[in-house]
């Protein structure tokens, strides 16, 4: 099964200014939620996400930290850039 993160919601949680880092809590269509590390310079660019444990991970199904989501850095990037720019 192919793993299609859509984000359905998604607020900024952090901001440095002084070196154009952003975080960004994002809750996808299957309920889990990431925090997404960006930096802007200038364009978007998606540095890491990081699963934020309210439910097991939706692709290995365990229940703590995993690495399963930076195979999917690039869809996930996509999906954020579609969204901030729906947005602006």
């Amino acid at each position: 099964m192919a793993f299609n993160p859509k984000i359905t919601d998604m607020e900024v949680s952090d901001i440095n200014d002084k070196t154009q880092l952003y975080q960004y809590v994002v809750t996808l269509n299957d309920k889990s939620k990431y925090r997404l590390f960006l930096s802007k310079n200038p364009e978007w660019n998606l540095q890491a996400a990081n699963r934020l444990l309210n439910i097991p991970c939706p692709m290995c199904r365990k229940d703590y930290y995993c690495k399963c989501m930076d195979k999917h850095l690039d869809k996930l990037e996509a999906e954020f850039l579609t969204k901030i720019e729906a947005q602006a």
